[in-house]
Parts: structure tokens; C-alpha cells; sequence
């Protein structure tokens, strides 16, 4: 199951947040990837002013968001179980990065209801609370220096689970391509006119035209030219032939 359908199933479960800040900004990071089921266990905090302004845009997670008074309750409905933590525990749990999470996820036939739980700011899930997962997650990154923010935190499986999902995303940037590439022919046309504008601009040397232009054509073909383009470097050409025949008649 790879598409927007497999995140709806993934609810992210934070387990006595401290910071309502925090809320806030998991809220926005979770809206950044298309998902949007939250779960909070006994908040400190919620609902609260400073979590609104953190979640920049993602109020309707936070609107959406399921107050519970224990990991269990919360966890209730789900049938994979995955908790992250930074710390080294003295019991191995079986471990899992981001990744591995991500493809574990996509790949279960039939969808499961998916909870991952993500522990205190300050000291992350206790051992009992990990008793209730099945897979222990674990971001690698400096081991002298592993305690990651909890929105990063989030935001780092988040974006994992995004990928794994496949959802497609159209990004418009510019005018994508809309512009046909050059023909053979436009080419042959702008490097007949490119070499006319260097030799009147006196850059041609004698016995050298032949080799700088074979370098310039490589140039221009390594960019393979639009037609707008074409268009654009052809007019550059022109003006510096008016302006070399001004000059020459001056």
C-alpha cells in the first residue's frame, strides 16, 4: 500500500509533553508531510496559545488532536506499536531506523493501524512504556550528541514516511519546460549567426575559428538550449552587431 491512503492509517503519540511549544510545532511538522492523526497523553499544557502559534498554519491538526490520560487508551486501536527514544536501554528491544520504519509501514498488506510514540522532552519513554511497542525506533545521528528536538524528532520520521508513501507532490517552478528545446536546425541557424557576430566583433583569430567554435558548440549542446533561449542569446548577438557597426562607422 503505497499512497496518501497509508499516512491516514499512522497516528503520532507524544506522552506527557512538557512545552506546549512543542505541540505546536510536531502539529506543523506532521501537516508538512500529509499526516495528521495526533494523539497526546496527559499534555502538561493543551489546549494553550503558545502551541497554536507554534503549529504556523497547522491549527486543524491541533483541532483534530486526541486527548488521552494513558498510553494504553491511546495506543488501544492500534496494531503496530513503535517507540522512539535516543537512550540505550539495558533490555535490547528489536530496533529500527526512520527508514526501516517507513518500509515496514508501506509494505504491511493489509494496512495496519500504526501508532508511534514519541516520548518526554526531557527523559523520552520509560521502560514500561516500551513494553507496549513492538519495535524500538532509533534516528541515527552524533553519538555524542543524540538528544534530538521532539519536533525534529518527529519531523525526521515524518518526512521518511512521506517518502515511503509515494505520494506525489506537482511543484511548479517557473515555466517548467513549457518552452520546446531547440531543433537541429534552430541550432545550426544560431551557430552560423555566432560565428558571423565573433568574427565582427574581431574575437575570431585566424586558424583558430574551427576549434573554438567545435568548443562552443559543445557548450551550448551540454545545456541543450530552449527555444526562448535561442531567442534570447540570438538577440545578444544582434545588439553586439549593431554596436560593433556603430562604432566601425564612427
Amino acid at each position: 500500500m503505497k499512497d496518501a491512503a497509508l499516512l491516514s492509517h499512522i497516528k503520532i503519540v507524544l506522552v506527557e509533553t512538557t512545552h506546549p511549544g512543542n505541540i505546536g510545532a510536531v502539529a506543523r511538522a506532521m501537516k508538512n508531510m500529509k499526516i495528521t492523526n495526533l494523539c497526546l497523553v496527559a499534555p502538561k499544557f493543551f489546549p494553550n496559545a503558545e502551541a497554536t502559534s507554534r503549529a504556523s498554519g497547522a491549527d486543524d491538526v491541533l483541532a483534530r488532536a486526541v486527548v488521552c490520560q494513558s498510553l494504553p487508551e491511546a495506543i488501544a486501536d492500534c496494531q503496530l506499536v513503535i517507540g522512539a527514544s535516543a537512550r540505550c536501554r539495558t533490555i535490547s528491544w528489536p530496533e529500527m531506523t526512520p527508514r526501516q520504519c517507513a518500509e515496514k509501514i508501506a509494505n504491511n498488506e493489509p494496512p495496519q493501524k500504526v501508532a508511534i510514540i514519541f516520548g518526554r522532552e526531557n527523559s523520552g519513554l520509560k521502560n514500561h512504556e516500551l513494553d507496549l511497542c513492538h519495535y524500538l525506533l532509533r534516528i541515527p545521528c552524533n553519538s555524542e550528541y543524540s538528544s534530538l528536538n521532539l519536533a525534529a524528532a518527529v519531523q525526521v520520521v515524518c518526512y521518511e514516511l512521506f517518502v515511503a508513501a509515494g505520494v506525489q507532490q506537482d511543484v511548479q517552478i517557473g515555466d517548467k519546460g513549457e518552452c520546446p528545446l531547440a531543433t537541429a536546425a534552430q541550432l545550426e541557424s544560431f551557430y552560423t549567426h555566432l560565428y558571423q557576430a565573433l568574427n565582427d566583433i574581431g574575437f575570431m583569430q585566424p586558424g583558430k575559428s574551427q576549434s573554438i567554435m567545435r568548443r562552443l558548440r559543445r557548450i551550448y549542446n551540454r545545456i541543450q538550449l530552449d527555444t526562448k533561449e535561442l531567442d534570447i542569446l540570438r538577440g545578444i548577438l544582434r545588439m553586439s552587431q549593431d554596436n560593433q557597426g556603430k562604432n566601425g562607422g564612427e
